[in-house]
Parts: structure tokens; sequence; C-alpha cells
């Protein structure tokens, strides 16, 4: 039987909300750390959440570029793309840490985020997050 991250990347490239819903459970918890607000409960807003994903990008595509097992808990890195119905380009890229039961994903912790595509270097990132004191001159 396939893992829970494989599954899941079939079902997400199923473009079909209720085949991604099914593998999750009714009592699901999402936490989303660098978000801490959008994290919620419960496999019906997974489906809620993935219609608006595959109404939105209707090309969505996932690959799966990594993963690990340990027992119950996968962790997944992933690449998420597509075209918006606006036509811009949709790309997501991070992490998924999932805890299966039963054969369901019961919990998962999301480090997807939006690809920066035009964003500084090194120099300036390090400079944005940690603003270190610039030399007097």
């Amino acid at each position: 039987m396939a893992g829970l991250l494989e599954r899941i990347n079939d079902a997400m490239n199923s473009h079909n909300a209720n085949n991604v819903a099914a593998l999750f459970a009714e009592d699901y918890q999402s936490f989303q750390p660098v978000h801490p607000s959008r994290g919620f409960g419960g496999s019906q807003q997974v489906a809620t959440n993935w219609t608006a994903v595959f109404d939105g990008v209707p090309d969505f595509h996932a690959e799966l570029l990594a993963a690990s097992v340990d027992g119950q808990v996968e962790w997944g890195e992933w690449q998420w793309r597509g075209t918006h119905t606006d036509g811009s380009a949709f790309l997501m890229r991070g992490i998924t840490i999932l805890v299966g039961r039963d054969g369901l994903i019961a919990q998962a912790r999301l480090y997807m985020e939006p690809v920066e595509t035009g964003g500084g270097d090194i120099d300036a990132a390090v400079r944005e997050m940690y603003r270190p004191p610039t030399p007097q001159g």
C-alpha cells in the first residue's frame, strides 16, 4: 500500500477535492506554524480548501520532491505549480509533516509558501530579517 504522501500526491493531481478530503480523518487537525491563525480542524474544511485550490488553479500539479517516513509520521518536500484563472503563474514550495492514524491523515503541519521570484539576494534578506546596525560612516 502506498504511503500517505504518495496517496495525497495522487489525490491532489486528480483535481477532485473529495478525493483529497477522503484521505483525512474527520477529526483532522491542521497546523501552519508560520501562520498560526490558519490552523483548522476537520476533513470538511479540507474539501472546502481544495475546492478553492482547483477552482483557482485548474491545472494545479503537485510534485513530491523528497520524502521520509518514520512510523506514522511522513515528511514530504513539495512543489505545487500551475496557472491561476487570471493567467498568472502559481508556484509554491515547502514541507508537510503528516501524522497518520488508521490509514488516514490525522494531523499535519504545513510549511508551504509562495515562491518569491524577484526578491533580493542573501545580503538583502539578512538585512531585512535581522536588521543589523549599519556602520557609522
